[in-house]
């Protein structure tokens, strides 16, 4: 996958900018290159493509936070390193390497006995959409550089959304020297199931029908996150029909939540009874 650097798109050289930064250089270079008024240059098509989506992203506090991680790992530290001051060697340096082979052993030593921050660890665990709509603990077991295995036990919070990050402070790498251990960031997937999928704040629902009950109408009753809804059919309800029921969805963060989509299906017995064929050879006389 190309990683895009959104704030390059927008023409900044780092990302340690405002929103009103971002909103004038967006407004600025979707003048500059929409399409309307580069009609004879398709190439402009994509480019103003980028521009919408690096300012989606960067406009958007929640999106931004998740997208900054990803472009300090890309394109923070190869920024850093590039930047990095070149440090002046004093004479005494260079006979130092002329005649000891570039070893300067006290500075080795004090460098070597600094306090030294561990590594980060970045893990995923999946849960499912009960787990995540009512919270739960999770046991994560992580191997060490030294092979050992650590387990312990993570809350995830009631309502978190998916590809949310949580930060354990002081699990990841053990530091050196007094320094102090790096952190635990674990990404969070919520797994659909079979019939139930989570969009956003919106859950999605799949209902199977039988024949009779598409045609005749019915009142069915579900489970969803441990409570029960009753759904009105209304008759001739066809397959792939969308019933919304307000409120009745994800948690949205705001004390809120987002709706029920019941999508019907008609479904059809694998086999037919002496009787159920006549019935359904009846029905096609009528039809015709």
């Amino acid at each position: 996958m190309i990683f895009k650097d959104y704030y390059k798109i927008l023409g900044f050289d780092t990302n340690k900018v405002s929103i009103n930064d971002i909103k004038n250089a967006y407004r600025e270079k979707a003048k500059k290159y929409h399409p309307d008024r580069n009609v004879e240059n398709t190439d402009t098509e994509e480019i103003f493509k980028d521009i919408n989506e690096a300012y989606r992203t960067l406009s958007n506090e929640k999106l931004r936070r998740k997208y900054d991680f990803k472009w300090y790992r890309f394109v923070g530290m190869k920024k850093k390193k590039k930047n990095k001051p070149k440090q002046k060697r004093t004479i005494k340096q260079m006979l130092t390497e002329i005649f000891f082979g570039g070893i300067n052993r006290n500075k080795q030593q004090k460098e070597e006995k600094k306090p030294q921050y561990g590594d980060n660890i970045i893990t995923r665990i999946t849960i499912t959409i009960e787990q995540a709509f009512f919270g739960t603990n999770k046991q994560l077991k992580l191997r060490t550089v030294k092979g050992r295995e650590s387990s312990f036990t993570i809350k995830i919070p009631a309502g978190i959304q998916n590809n949310d990050r949580l930060r354990i402070i002081g699990q990841g790498r053990q530091g050196k020297n007094g320094g102090k251990n790096g952190d635990l960031f674990v990404y969070v997937n919520i797994a659909n199931n079979k019939r139930l999928k989570i969009e956003g704040i919106n859950l999605i629902y799949e209902l199977p029908l039988q024949v009779w009950e598409a045609a005749l109408g019915t009142k069915k009753t579900i489970k969803i996150l441990n409570e029960k809804i009753q759904i009105v059919i209304p008759t001739l309800t066809s397959s792939g029909r969308i019933l919304v029921i307000k409120g009745k969805g994800y948690k949205d963060g705001r004390g809120g939540r987002g709706d029920l989509h019941i999508i019907t299906k008609i479904v059809l017995p694998q086999k037919l009874s002496k009787k159920q064929n006549e019935i359904y050879q009846e029905l096609k006389k009528v039809a015709l």
